[in-house]
């Protein structure tokens, strides 16, 4: 790794030439529609548009987890966006999400639907509509929101910090690759401490803390994010690990990371879900053509 030359910002910056890497087609410092295109809407309640990253994970694990504790009124038809194209910036998605950032929702139970965007927030509005996977308790409700509000604010180190110095940016920087990785091994140890004391990030209930947190470090704990397991040493915070594997085994998790997926093995690509039954008929490797 090395250093680019020295570079002295200007007075004022103007946008004149694409950033690079592999996000530069879809970058630029301006917000609002691109093109028309209306969001489609299914029979459902609730309306997710949304991709497997991270993020969106979040998103597709609260629904099934809700859905697997018995709440029916949180059938959903998941949609995909695919950012790669820019779907994000279709005037319908704006409307939901004028920050153009997956996942977005809309809850169509009440007589206006009500739209919800950002991660975090609409993991906190399904728990309350609900009732779940939130604490009563004052003490421990509290305990539950600083995890989720932890992730919310220290996962951007982790995204586009670390992950975009060290997997997509156009050259390797070493200062800033350092100063990331030092960022995220602090952030990995602050967790491990915790999960140390406790089965899960908020106690020994598990919780919206745990599925906003779980895609992110639990995901880098089993070095499934930017192939960086070796390079930050993952395997030294064992409680992480322990914790991540926790969660992967429930069986709402594993349908949950296939919705919206368009990466990895056929059969674990749902990138439409409008049904429960969509997990055993609708995978991509059952809609390939016969050879």
């Amino acid at each position: 790794m090395s250093n680019t030359p020295d570079y002295t910002p200007p007075k004022v910056w103007t946008w004149t030439k694409p950033s690079g890497g592999h996000f530069a087609s879809i970058n630029r410092p301006v917000a609002g529609a691109t093109h028309d295109h209306a969001l489609p809407r299914g029979r459902h309640p609730l309306q997710l548009y949304s991709l497997a990253t991270p993020n969106g994970v979040k998103v597709t694990v609260m629904l099934e987890e809700l859905l697997a504790a018995g709440h029916s009124g949180a059938e959903y038809d998941a949609w995909l966006i695919r950012i790669n194209e820019g779907d994000q910036f279709g005037s319908g998605f704006v409307d939901v999400n004028p920050n153009s950032k997956i996942p977005a929702l809309l809850d169509c139970s009440g007589p206006e639907p009500v739209r919800v965007f950002e991660s975090g927030a609409i993991l906190l509005y399904l728990a309350e509509k609900f009732g779940a996977f939130v604490p009563t308790d004052p003490a421990r409700r509290a305990e539950c929101l600083s995890w989720l509000f932890w992730q919310v604010g220290s996962a951007p180190y982790l995204g586009g910090g670390f992950g975009h110095f060290y997997a997509y940016a156009p050259s390797k920087i070493e200062y800033a690759i350092d100063r990331f990785a030092m960022e995220t091994k602090r952030q990995m140890d602050v967790l491990d401490r915790r999960l140390a004391e406790h089965r899960y990030v908020a106690g020994d209930e598990y919780t919206i803390a745990d599925m906003a947190i779980w895609p992110w470090y639990g995901g880098m704990a089993k070095g499934l994010l930017y192939d960086a397991g070796e390079f930050l040493q993952v395997q030294d915070y064992r409680n992480v690990v322990r914790w991540a594997d926790e969660i992967a085994a429930r069986p709402a998790v594993q349908r949950g990371r296939m919705v919206n997926r368009v990466m990895g093995p056929l059969d674990s690509q749902l990138h439409e879900r409008h049904d429960a039954g969509d997990f055993d008929t609708r995978t991509q490797d059952k809609l390939q053509p016969a050879a």
